[in-house]
């Protein structure tokens, strides 16, 4: 009886496989929950890749990770001055977003990040000719760029990757790799062709685990049914039931990350009507429940629990049954399973 990862797992890395061809010498990333697999399974599916080199988003994540992949680690979070020091084995690659970080990790090895249109962080075009003489005291394993998602202002991706490339030229750093996130196959391709004396390496996260929608699935089991009368009160707040119906309790919950939501960027009147819809429902205590029953996305009977969650279904919907499984609409970055089964 638990929330269950069903994963199809030939289409999964049938997937992965064609994510490669378009990008080849691509860098897997696996950072956060491990895109909702875990680390460890991760780990597995990029040395099956072939991968030479695993993204991770921390130091921590790379002390967990170094013994799951022997190839070399490429942590994401820049250094900073002051940080807490944490043991990893000199295949482990920092980054770095400021000279003055390049400065605190002689003789290690280090990728430069550069400042991009998200304007997160990077070392920026004027801080290039110190820059020059701080890479002589670490071992550079090339720059990074890391790019928007959305260009509202119909800029180019490859130009601005191209304006840091003049850039780290005209500078006289050495460009033998670049890293670039973010990028579509034509785009990388472009460039490569544009500079073949440089390799870029697309770091990818989202596209190669999750692309492919269908190849993955969350289900909760049914653990109990109820059935009550309208009016009747029930649960933790004696709610009332607001029609003749099923209280169905079912794996999964906030320990889970059921019912958690991270904001989102809402495009389009639609969308955001249908926020602003939500949000008026859930004044009066009306919330969505990812779990879906009879073709039909449920309602929670009441705020999901640290483990299971408590549906209403009404009395014209059939009654599910004990040890049944309910498909869950859930985001893999915010999920952690109960158990993983491959298909």
């Amino acid at each position: 009886m638990a929330l269950t990862l069903y994963v199809d797992t030939a289409r999964w890395r049938a997937h992965q496989q064609s994510v490669l061809q378009q990008f080849p010498g691509l860098v897997p990333v696996c950072k956060g929950n491990g895109y909702g697999f875990g680390h460890e399974r991760l780990a597995d599916e990029a040395t099956r890749l072939g991968a030479d080199i695993l993204a991770v988003g921390t130091t921590y994540e790379a002390a967990r990770i170094k013994d799951f992949f022997s190839g070399d680690l490429l942590v994401l979070t820049p250094f900073r001055h002051g940080e807490e020091p944490v043991p990893l084995p000199d295949r482990a690659i920092r980054s770095v977003s400021s000279v003055e970080g390049v400065g605190g990790l002689v003789g290690a090895r280090v990728v430069i990040e550069v400042m991009s249109s998200m304007k997160r962080h990077g070392v920026k075009p004027e801080d290039l000719p110190k820059l020059a003489a701080a890479i002589e005291d670490v071992r550079l394993e090339g720059f990074a760029i890391h790019l928007p998602l959305d260009r509202a202002d119909g800029s180019d991706a490859v130009e601005e990757v191209i304006g840091w490339m003049d850039q780290l030229r005209s500078a006289r750093l050495p460009l033998h790799t670049m890293f670039v996130s973010h990028l579509k196959a034509d785009e990388l391709a472009r460039l490569q062709q544009q500079f073949p004396q440089t390799r870029f390496r697309a770091r990818i996260g989202t596209r190669l685990w999750l692309g492919d929608h269908e190849a993955t699935e969350y289900r909760g089991s049914v653990l109990d049914v109820t059935r009550v009368a309208k009016g009747e009160r029930f649960g933790y707040r004696q709610q009332k039931a607001a029609s003749d119906g099923y209280l169905v309790v079912v794996a999964g919950g906030t320990s889970h990350g059921v019912g958690l939501e991270s904001p989102k960027a809402l495009h389009g009147v639609m969308p955001r009507a249908k926020g602003v819809a939500r949000a008026g429902l859930a004044t009066v205590n009306r919330n969505l429940a990812p779990y879906v029953w009879a073709g039909k996305q449920r309602w929670f009977a009441e705020p999901p629990h640290m483990q299971v969650s408590i549906l209403f279904v009404p009395g014209d919907a059939p009654q599910p049954q004990v040890g049944e499984e309910l498909v869950a609409h859930l985001r893999h970055t915010t999920t952690q399973f109960d158990r993983l089964v491959d298909r």
